[in-house]
């Protein structure tokens, strides 16, 4: 238990750190082989497919901290109901398009990996370089459903609070 625990609090802090650590490695190396007249063929594409992966853990790791750009105007006019359910909404519409993006990004991935298809310089079969979307989307839908579970849970003691003033009243 203490295992899942770890992994729910810090996979995507590893796996960003992983793939930051290998790109800027290999990007690094590239540019003292090109000081050194000796340029490598594989750096850049694997550098590349670093930061594909880097980009769909990021979204799961934004949701995770709260930290995506949003347009707040609504949230600033209204109350603490109005903000939980506004932000209820959006996380159900999120969630549906995370749903869609697992499901379509699977099946190009497994489409891609029975093709046989692998990158040129590294013979990294492609299909490992599409299943970076259902992952990281995968994993942004776990955030999405904890943050729905616990803006829940904050609705439901708001509206304790209600009953509570209205009987006072």
């Amino acid at each position: 238990m203490k295992i899942l625990h770890w992994l729910d609090r810090h996979i995507e802090e590893v796996l960003l750190v992983l793939f930051s650590t290998i790109m800027v490695a290999v990007i690094f190396m590239q540019v003292v082989m090109r000081q050194l007249d000796n340029s490598l063929s594989w750096t850049e594409e694997l550098a590349r497919y670093c930061f594909i992966w880097l980009v769909y853990i990021g979204i799961s790791y934004g949701v995770k901290k709260d930290r995506h750009i949003k347009v707040d105007v609504l949230l600033l006019m209204l109350k603490n109901k109005g903000k939980i359910i506004l932000t209820i909404i959006a996380n159900l519409l999120f969630i549906a398009f995370a749903i869609f993006v697992i499901r379509y990004g699977f099946d190009i991935a497994m489409q891609l990996l029975s093709f046989g298809q692998k990158s040129p310089a590294n013979q990294i079969p492609m299909g490992l370089i599409y299943l970076a979307t259902p992952i990281g989307m995968g994993l942004t839908l776990i955030r999405l459903i904890q943050n729905l579970v616990k803006h829940i849970k904050a609705l439901k003691h708001e509206m304790n609070q209600d009953k509570k003033i209205e009987k006072l009243g």
